[in-house]
């Protein structure tokens, strides 16, 4: 007999806690549950950047942008050898020339999903956001990883690097997206030098939510000059201090 589920802690979380059972087993419904998230994070890491509809987003936020790619020539590579997402191959390095306070770079990651899902509605909060300050042209990278960000911004000679990219997904959110905040990009730079917000989508944090915590770490990295383990969010934030 299938025992029912208790909302307690369901309606909280979508976390698989509270999972009804059968017996000393659980219930079809669950393990049909568990196997189709499986399905969709594994889809979901090896599934191709929509770049048309980025590129075309872009062009009708009249936004300046380059189509980049990544050392690794395609996806199983990319996914075999981290290392190759982490830099530009040699046609596209060849095509960026700054300076800019800070340049945004749309990365697919382990989840193109939530890059289509969830880039370009934070992008448009965050704009409104950053105004006063400069912004290089928005850099797509297929097949990139949150280290390519430097060598992007070390080519734009920005001061600031902020990567959106999708995050590994979990069982309960294959299209999670993640923003990683670098101050003076540049390669050798190391995850304890940047500043991560993670989680962006509908069910995680908001988009507007997400923009002001971005705003905020680049009014105080241009303030403070660093980011990383020494930028942490404080009172200021909710006052708002750092915003523009």
């Amino acid at each position: 007999m299938t025992e029912k589920l208790s909302p307690s802690l369901r309606q909280y979380t979508a976390a698989r806690v509270g999972l009804s059972r059968a017996g000393s087993g659980l219930a079809t419904r669950e393990v049909l549950d568990f196997q189709l998230a499986h399905a969709q994070a594994r889809d979901a890491v090896h599934a191709a950047l929509d770049m048309p509809s980025l590129l075309g987003g872009l062009r009708e936020r009249k936004l300046p942008y380059c189509a980049l790619k990544s050392a690794a020539p395609d996806r199983s590579t990319y996914l075999r050898n981290p290392g190759l997402g982490r830099t530009l191959n040699s046609e596209s390095a060849g095509t960026l020339a700054g300076p800019c306070d800070i340049v945004f770079v749309i990365a697919d990651g382990l989840s193109a999903l939530a890059v289509t899902r969830h880039a370009l509605t934070l992008l448009d909060e965050a704009m409104l956001l950053i105004q006063p300050w400069s912004v290089g042209p928005i850099c797509l990278v297929e097949q990139g990883r949150v280290a390519v960000g430097d060598v992007i911004g070390a080519a734009l000679t920005a001061k600031i690097s902020v990567v959106l990219i999708g995050e590994r997904p979990g069982l309960s959110s294959p299209d999670s997206l993640g923003i990683y905040i670098t101050w003076d990009p540049r390669s050798g730079r190391t995850d304890a030098e940047r500043n991560c917000i993670s989680n962006v989508r509908p069910e995680g944090l908001g988009y507007g939510a997400a923009a002001k915590m971005l705003a905020f770490y680049i009014g105080e990295a241009l303030r403070q000059k660093l980011t990383g383990v020494g930028l942490k969010l404080s009172g200021d934030f909710q006052s708002g201090r750092s915003l523009p």
